[in-house]
């Protein structure tokens, strides 16, 4: 599709730069992606079974043995799972179903990593806070982060932003073990 997209824009900048009218090229471009849209729901069909999924994976890997893994994989995660394929160390290949949570973006402090090797923060049983708010001042998740020392627990911070002095005095914490803190 990119390299599609990237052919259309360049043919269509030549025919600008050679004086075509800009506005009929892109009313012709809109009318082909539309025609192009209804053959491809046409010839499109619902991938809905196991074979189904075995056999589009297979065919994009060339492989039939990762076919097989990745629709195994998609059966145990659901269609709302979240699949990640990594280079195995060893020869074999292997799934391993993984219990939580993926987030897109990741940690806000490298300080907050639990695992150093892989680069990854793990937390069992946290507290969890969500907000769409930015957090700046630790003040107002302070009971929280008391509530946090006094049970032992971790906290698992989801919010739109951290920032001014909050960012600095959780990462302070962790440091220091007061408490286990991840903010994404």
């Amino acid at each position: 599709a990119t390299v599609l997209t990237q052919a259309i824009v360049n043919a269509g900048m030549k025919n600008v730069t050679s004086g075509a009218n800009p506005v009929g090229i892109r009313r012709g471009i809109d009318k082909a992606t539309e025609v192009a849209v209804e053959a491809l729901k046409k010839m499109s069909h619902d991938v809905k079974t196991k074979d189904d999924i075995e056999q589009i994976a297979s065919i994009s890997a060339a492989n039939p043995e990762v076919g097989k893994l990745i629709a195994d994989a998609m059966e145990k995660v659901g269609h709302d799972g979240v699949i990640t394929i990594e280079d195995s160390r060893g020869v074999d290949t292997s799934v391993d179903v993984v219990e939580g949570m993926s987030f897109d973006r990741g940690y806000m402090s490298q300080y907050m990593v639990t695992d150093n090797d892989k680069m990854e923060a793990d937390l069992d049983n946290p507290y969890i806070l969500i907000t769409d708010k930015k957090i700046s001042n630790i003040q107002d998740i302070l009971p929280l982060l008391q509530s946090v020392v006094q049970e032992g627990r971790a906290l698992l911070i989801i919010a739109d932003d951290i920032t001014g002095e909050a960012l600095p005095t959780l990462v302070l914490n962790k440091i220091r073990g007061t408490f286990n803190v991840v903010a994404v």
